[in-house]
């Protein structure tokens, strides 16, 4: 039973130790993104095992141990409420939101933490054909409510460092919005190495296309359309929002994308477990120094002018893949240009916080996302 106990207490306390320490490689990324989102199980188990180091084991060092693991995980509840205080002043900006009945009833809900987001029924049509371009299927999925009528829509841009991905990831947030009422339209493109930048904004540009003309038949209102991505996703989702020639996209919504990517190479972030330079390369083909013009056709950051749609940025404090200053100045200049922007930062969150759908970091997105996509698609 005691070689039981501090397995228990080992593990707990390891876990722990990721809300604070930066994954240095890939392999250990899953670590730095997920603790931090398991924190309110992480709690529970800390006080066990501190409970059981002080009165089965009676060891005070393993017992001050636990307690260090205890004080991490309360972190993110410790940080929970300035963070929440700061993205309702954000949002505040667009003006009075009328608060819908499907609504999240608060940035965190503890019981949907340990039991998981509820799921609503919908209607799903997968694996669409939209082209087949060098003889590469892209495919898309479309999610819809259960009653028939047009729809506000989302177009959802995946991410993966440009280079791995489907349609299907992130699917458990494309059901959600499903179910508060939108036609989400999960799209397709072909990845890099083999396919550099900008193939995948030709593709993405197909997927549109596809979209407007099938938009009957999956009950799309085109007046009323969002665009939306992470990661890569997100850098896509905002390159073709803002083109000039883009689709009249009401909305845009980007969790954690790169936005200066000549910036990004040049001062990659450490740890950098996802090797940000090689991932550049891979993607447009070179280096700054070799291709300025691709990196800067290829940077939202200096696509940004006037009259662009609103935008909604979500970057984690503790991202060691896109630093969160990224999204920040972003923010700034998208302002400067006179464009409604919303920047919300969460402190305690690295890259991909939201692949852990119930964790505090998604719950808290999601709260502020669905209220910013209402306003603009339902109000």
């Amino acid at each position: 039973m005691s070689v039981l106990i501090l397995i228990f207490c080992f593990i707990s306390l390891f876990v722990s130790l990721w809300i604070v320490i930066p994954a240095p490689i890939f392999s250990l990324l899953p670590l730095s993104v997920g603790a931090p989102e398991i924190s309110h199980w992480l709690i529970l188990t800390n006080t066990i095992a501190a409970l059981l180091a002080l009165f089965r084991l009676k060891s005070l060092p393993l017992f001050l141990g636990m307690l260090v693991a205890l004080s991490l995980s309360l972190l993110p509840v410790v940080q929970l409420p300035a963070a929440v205080q700061k993205a309702t002043a954000a949002i505040a900006s667009l003006g009075e939101i009328r608060v819908l009945p499907n609504f999240r009833p608060a940035p965190f809900v503890v019981f949907d933490a340990f039991r998981g987001i509820p799921k609503s029924e919908i209607r799903r049509t997968l694996n669409i054909a939209i082209a087949n371009p060098d003889n590469v299927p892209l495919r898309m999925n479309v999610y819809r409510p259960m009653q028939s009528g047009k729809n506000p829509a989302i177009v959802m841009i995946y991410g993966g460092a440009w280079r791995t991905g489907a349609p299907n990831a992130n699917e458990q947030f494309s059901q959600y919005m499903a179910a508060q009422g939108y036609t989400v339209l999960a799209i397709d493109y072909r990845h890099a190495p083999q396919y550099k930048f900008p193939t995948q904004i030709e593709d993405i540009k197909t997927g549109l296309k596809f979209i407007q003309q099938h938009a009957d038949e999956y009950e799309i209102d085109l007046d009323r359309m969002a665009i939306m991505g992470r990661s890569a996703g997100g850098h896509l989702a905002m390159l073709t929002a803002y083109a000039i020639d883009a689709f009249s996209f009401r909305a845009v919504v980007n969790y954690y994308s790169p936005v200066e990517l000549t910036e990004g190479y040049n001062n990659p972030p450490f740890p950098d477990p996802i090797d940000s330079r090689g991932v550049l390369r891979a993607f447009l083909g070179g280096t700054p120094v070799e291709l300025s013009d691709l990196y800067r056709q290829a940077s939202p950051y200096q696509q940004v002018r006037s009259n662009l749609p609103p935008t909604l940025l979500i970057y984690g404090g503790r991202d060691h893949v896109v630093r969160s200053r990224f999204g920040r100045n972003l923010y700034e200049k998208l302002k400067q240009n006179g464009n409604t922007a919303i920047f919300i930062e969460i402190p305690w969150s690295d890259h991909a916080f939201d692949a852990v759908f119930s964790g505090s970091s998604n719950q808290l997105a999601l709260y502020y996302t669905e209220r910013f996509l209402a306003s603009l698609l339902k109000q």
